[in-house]
């Protein structure tokens, strides 16, 4: 059988086909709730070679079909799809048409795909609109970025194999700017330089024109002395010793909405608001006193609880929810200020190019939720009962007495004041849209960004 979908996108068709051709497409078009990653991008569509992995790592390979590569109208990849211990052929054809000009709009492009496989068409239809919902929302902001800085960047970043960091990588990429990462191995491309935390070389980030610090130890995780200390120590003195090398370069710097405490009851949090008591709270203190130290523009990016299918606290109560044994977690009244993955890229992408931004901002969804509230969006749109309460003793077991006070716990009410002043337009103001998006339970194949 086969599937057709097709969207306009306001943009020339050189520039759609171009962004197509970039490192980091496929990942910014590969559904996040298909058990599937990426191991090797093609390096060209006319001939190149995708290798992707699909659950229990089980290896698909798409080549490009060189004959029916037609730039900037077509090109075609093929393959075979390892699924239910057989191999299912598959063809996606990508077409791009020119959309003639018309009164107050300029020249657009309608990007059709069409997927021939035995593939059940239910199981592809949302995977197509995902992506016509991801290049909507990727050509609008980098049309608004362009606005600020109209030339193509170089871009460092440390942790850029993570969740954020990843989909950080490809959508700067895919907008044309080069993005060097910086690894502690060896690198492995001119595209990668070796950092050493505790002593980075003076030369480090030469010839970059911004520099994105995500690295840190993962936060959740039962709070030990051990695990407190990785936290602390991955972030509080590497953030200080890459910043001074940054000389006048902007520094943006990862944080986090721990800044505020565990409980701040109703209170409303804007960057102005108080730190507030506890590990966490200590630990980001520190954490932007470091990011401070860069000469140049500095701003800390303190983020919100992400919202996404590939990893976080949404990937890991999926599966409870699929079952139908999600529900309210420790009583569900606390807040859950929440960002889209998507969303938070963006700004981390507005962070880099606009000048107006310096010293924290917070990275959340203009309207937090309760955490019972977020419980019932997730059933509704999985389509399953939420009305199990997760007792505050399993998260317990996990993270201990201080992990589910600091984290599965916290109540945090958080606003993207900063953010909403200068008129940022989120992908997801709304969380129902979000998790939709990410799950892949939704027909609407556009974007609508706004500020609340």
């Amino acid at each position: 059988m086969a599937i057709e979908s097709a969207t306009v996108l306001d943009a020339p068709i050189e520039d759609v086909f171009a962004w197509h051709e970039r490192p980091g497409a496929i990942r910014r078009l590969l559904a996040p709730w298909a058990p599937m990653d990426v191991a090797q991008e093609s390096r060209s569509l006319a001939d190149g070679v995708a290798e992707l992995k699909l659950a229990r790592a089980v290896p698909w390979t798409s080549r490009h079909v060189a004959a029916d590569y037609n730039p900037p109208y077509r090109f075609v990849d093929d393959g075979e799809v390892p699924l239910l211990g057989q191999r299912m052929p598959w063809r996606h054809v990508h077409d791009f048409e020119r959309v003639p000009a018309s009164a107050g709009q300029g020249e657009r492009t309608r990007v059709i795909d069409r997927i021939e496989t035995p593939v059940p068409g239910s199981a592809l239809r949302q995977m197509v609109a995902y992506r016509h919902r991801q290049l909507h929302g990727d050509f609008a902001v980098h049309a608004d970025m362009r606005e600020l800085a109209p030339d193509p960047l170089t871009i460092g970043i440390t942790g850029a194999s993570g969740l954020v960091g990843t989909a950080l990588a490809a959508l700067l990429s895919t907008g044309g700017h080069r993005v060097v990462r910086l690894v502690r191995s060896s690198p492995r491309s001119s595209d990668e330089r070796q950092w050493n935390p505790a002593d980075p070389a003076p030369d480090l980030l030469a010839g970059l024109d911004a520099v994105v610090h995500l690295a840190g130890a993962p936060i959740a995780g039962r709070f030990t002395d051990k695990h407190r200390a990785a936290v602390r120590d991955s972030r509080v003195g590497p953030t200080a010793r890459l910043a001074r090398v940054a000389g006048g370069m902007p520094f943006i710097s990862a944080s986090a909405i721990g800044f505020y405490g565990a409980d701040r009851g109703d209170e409303q949090l804007d960057e102005f608001a108080s730190r507030g008591d506890g590990f966490l709270a200590d630990v980001v203190e520190a954490w932007e006193a470091d990011a401070r130290q860069a000469a140049g523009r500095n701003v800390s990016v303190r983020t919100g609880i992400v919202q996404s299918a590939r990893g976080g606290a949404m990937a890991l109560q999926r599966p409870l929810f699929a079952a139908g044994l999600g529900g309210p977690m420790a009583g569900g009244e606390q807040w859950l200020s929440w960002i889209a993955l998507d969303d938070l890229i963006d700004i981390f992408y507005r962070a880099i190019v606009d000048d107006r931004i310096e010293g924290p901002v917070n990275a959340v969804a203009p309207h937090p939720e309760r955490q019972r509230d977020w419980a019932r969006t997730m059933g509704r749109v999985m389509r399953r009962p939420a009305i199990l309460p997760t007792p505050e003793f399993g998260p317990k077991l996990i993270l201990g007495d201080e992990g589910v006070r600091e984290v599965a716990a916290a109540s945090q009410r958080v606003v993207p004041a900063r953010l909403q002043e200068i008129g940022h337009l989120f992908r997801f103001p709304h969380l129902e849209a979000a998790l939709r998006h990410e799950l892949g339970h939704t027909t609407d194949s556009t974007v609508t960004r706004a500020t609340s």
